[in-house]
């Protein structure tokens, strides 16, 4: 069983970018809640995660989303656990499925991302392969085959 949360909070550091075989984003989110204490509302404890995404989630973070932003984080809680200076240490963190920014806090003005662009050469690959197959069609309407019979059993088409 996975654990998927969301948090709100503010990006609390730049969003670091590694770009392997993967893209691989991360940043440090913190999450103070507003607690009621002698009649007046006061910051409570605030928590620091961990935020990692990938791919081209990573890619539109690294992009889009800067320290101090207000954003709304949904995904996995992970735990990983290490071995630091003979102690065993437990980190938790959140693998984020999406990552947003936090429009009570504040406006947006959204970009689609432009999808990449066919290469010349495959786009006349292409048209190729549909002028071929409509020469077909235009030779052979039903796909019947050259002597207008239907095609014997266990042949292609």
């Amino acid at each position: 069983m996975e654990a998927f949360v969301h948090m709100t909070g503010y990006v609390g550091g730049e969003v670091e970018i590694r770009r392997s075989n993967v893209a691989v984003a991360s940043f440090r989110l913190a999450s103070t809640p507003r607690i009621r204490r002698g009649g007046e509302w006061v910051d409570g404890q605030t928590t620091w995660i961990t935020v990692t995404c990938f791919r081209t989630l990573a890619e539109h973070v690294a992009a889009s989303v800067q320290k101090g932003d207000p954003v709304v984080v949904v995904g996995k809680l992970r735990t990983s656990v290490y071995d630091r200076d003979g102690s065993m240490v437990e980190r938790l963190a959140l693998e984020a499925s999406t990552v947003g920014h936090d429009l009570l806090r504040g406006t947006a003005a959204y970009r689609r991302a432009e999808r990449a662009a066919v290469p010349d050469d495959r786009e006349a690959d292409l048209a190729e392969v549909l002028d071929s197959v409509e020469g077909q069609t235009r030779s052979d309407p039903a796909g019947l085959g050259g002597d207008g019979s239907a095609p014997a059993a266990g042949r292609a088409a």
